[in-house]
């Protein structure tokens, strides 16, 4: 039986201290709101502004945004987190227009029948599941398929950056916005 979760009040742009105001400015700017989740991790303004820098600096890795939400998606299925497996699922379908079997195919763990994703997928699957530890394997596929040896170490502040939003869901009760709710695990 899982263990009763923590209830954090909900920070909106009125409540969040000055000091993290702008975080929080910035995101409801690229979002158009506060999801839940950052709006329960706002509580905690060192790792609110800790996970709007880690996203900023991936955001400049290399990786095109689509794979960006897929490396999002893979990590959050990997850490078992609800909140930000639908949240993901709901980017990849809506903005980025991602045929639905494709999500599905991420989410059940199987092949999508893209190489580049499937390639993407399993180097971060591995890293998450294995702690850092990469097959040279994995890596070489990884590398062939046009990533960077960079790229690579890029991956860990994606696991890092998800890390905190997947551990608070499992940490605080996050309700699930209303916009992800069609995709809730």
């Amino acid at each position: 039986m899982a263990e009763p979760k923590i209830t954090y009040p909900l920070q909106t742009l009125e409540t969040i201290p000055d000091a993290t105001r702008p975080v929080l400015e910035g995101i409801h700017q690229k979002f158009g709101k506060i999801p839940n989740i950052i709006a329960t991790m706002a509580n905690a303004p060192v790792t609110l502004q800790n996970y709007a820098a880690l996203g900023a600096n991936f955001a400049q890795a290399g990786f095109k945004p689509i794979e960006q939400q897929i490396v999002f998606l893979t990590i959050s299925i990997e850490n078992a987190c609800d909140y930000c497996t639908a949240a993901h699922s709901t980017a990849l379908k809506g903005g980025f227009k991602m045929p639905a079997d494709i999500v599905s195919a991420i989410r059940s763990k199987s092949p999508t029948g893209d190489q580049t994703y499937d390639v993407l997928i399993k180097t971060v699957r591995e890293l998450v599941q294995n702690k850092g530890n990469l097959a040279v394997v994995t890596r070489d596929a990884f590398l062939a398929a046009g990533y960077t040896k960079i790229q690579l170490i890029d991956l860990l502040s994606a696991i890092a950056m998800k890390t905190l939003t997947n551990y608070l869901d499992h940490l605080a009760e996050v309700e699930l916005d209303p916009a992800y709710q069609p995709e809730a695990v």
